[in-house]
């Protein structure tokens, strides 16, 4: 699977998402070497590359790793931003391998927010968060431009969706209608 996720939810998704040996494209940058280093203690593998510096490698590597059957994850508006706008590759990448791409996002009720571009989350102790996962989005390894346009205008609106849904039920979190089930 291709999971895609904004780049504000890494600190909670690298928790839910431990020791499943997932696959992230992380940049050669000092940041991104020291948050490799911290992923790796997670249980996650580094394919190098970011969007912005040595995209095709960081392409061919993440698909080296789905055709030997892992799932790999972007933090789809990162490295740099802008904030909640979706880059291409997973629909690029969707499309060379035929597997589908997956949108999550983990609202948090009580969060660190830090001054970052990105306004990243670090969840306070004890407080309640909620991931929502979308369903997954094929995409044909014959999309033309016009179709992997739409695919990734599908893509922004099914992590705006999931984003929404979870940053208003967040609360609901531990009642009937949102039990709780533990990781």
């Amino acid at each position: 699977m291709i999971l895609a996720f904004w780049h504000s939810c890494i600190f909670p998704a690298t928790y839910v998402w431990r020791k499943l040996q997932i696959r992230v494209m992380s940049s050669d940058s000092f940041d991104g070497e020291w948050t490799g280093r911290i992923i790796r203690k997670f249980g996650f593998v580094k394919v190098r590359g970011s969007s912005s510096r040595g995209a095709v490698r960081a392409l061919l590597g993440m698909r080296r790793e789905l055709e030997q059957g892992w799932t790999v994850a972007f933090t789809i508006d990162g490295p740099r931003g802008p904030r909640f706008v979706a880059k291409p590759g997973p629909v690029v990448l969707a499309r060379a391998t035929g597997v589908p791409m997956a949108v999550f996002h983990i609202a948090v009720e009580r969060a660190w927010i830090l001054k970052t571009w990105d306004r990243s989350m670090i969840p306070k102790p004890f407080s309640r968060a909620l991931m929502r996962v979308a369903r997954t989005i094929p995409v044909p390894g014959d999309a033309d431009d016009s179709q992997k346009e739409q695919l990734h205008a599908e893509l922004q609106a099914s992590l705006e969706r999931v984003r929404e849904f979870a940053e208003a039920n967040v609360g609901k979190v531990g009642t009937a209608e949102f039990p709780v089930r533990e990781n």
